[in-house]
């Protein structure tokens, strides 16, 4: 059984990405998009960054910014992850072929089908190698961080389907908190979960209990995968 890797979103402050790192999650989230709840400015994006103790990944979540300013804002901080929340499209993807990209798509009946099948596409012509892992986001038109839950029976419906097969690995987001997220560790077995409301006080400021339950039950979600 492979280890779900734990993301906390939503980083704002050096207290909350050192919690984060001490409960052991293996990523923390600065989102930069500036109309954004939870936007870090750059400077605080730095002294966050020169806080995070080793072997911690940090990453840079852009919302259909223009592909100039995420490559201007990730090199100036030193950021190897960037994680996108918008439309953007394969092209897009390509052209940030310097980083390692993450993908959010939303979970939306209708339409998540087709677009898993587009990325497919665009993977078998090539030019993607970088391109490392999709989130699986609640369908809103929100870009993240609404406490939503996302629509894991039809997730797991389409894992069945073998819809994901050829694709990067799935990161699982979306509604997420300590009491629910054990379940969709053993029910979808997703490489990484991604958090941010589900271990917070208020918007933006992180819970140091919360993250540590958080952590505690995406391994007891793993413990019991292992006993099955």
């Amino acid at each position: 059984m492979v280890r779900t890797r734990i993301k906390i979103c939503g980083i704002g402050r050096v207290e909350d990405a050192l919690a984060a790192a001490r409960a052991g999650a293996d990523a923390i989230g600065l989102v930069f998009q500036k109309s954004a709840a939870r936007y870090v400015a750059p400077e605080r994006a730095q002294e966050i960054l020169a806080a995070l103790p080793p072997f911690v990944t940090p990453v840079g979540l852009f919302v259909d910014a223009p592909v100039s300013e995420v490559r201007v804002s990730a090199h100036s901080l030193g950021l190897r992850h960037v994680q996108l929340h918008g439309h953007e499209d394969a092209e897009y993807v390509r052209d940030l072929r310097e980083f390692v990209i993450l993908k959010a798509v939303r979970v939306a009946r209708e339409t998540f089908a087709s677009e898993m099948n587009g990325w497919k596409q665009q993977i078998h012509r090539g030019g993607l190698s970088h391109f490392r892992g999709i989130v699986l986001e609640t369908a809103t038109s929100a870009a993240g961080g609404t406490g939503l839950v996302n629509d894991w029976q039809f997730i797991q419906e389409c894992q069945s389907q073998g819809l994901f097969a050829s694709l990067p690995p799935l990161i699982a987001a979306g509604g997420l908190t300590p009491v629910n997220v054990a379940e969709v560790v053993r029910s979808i077995q997703p490489w990484a979960v991604d958090v941010s409301s589900g271990v917070e006080v208020t918007k933006g400021i992180k819970s140091v209990e919360k993250i540590e339950a958080f952590v505690g039950e995406v391994r007891r979600g793993i413990d019991s995968n292992i006993g099955d």
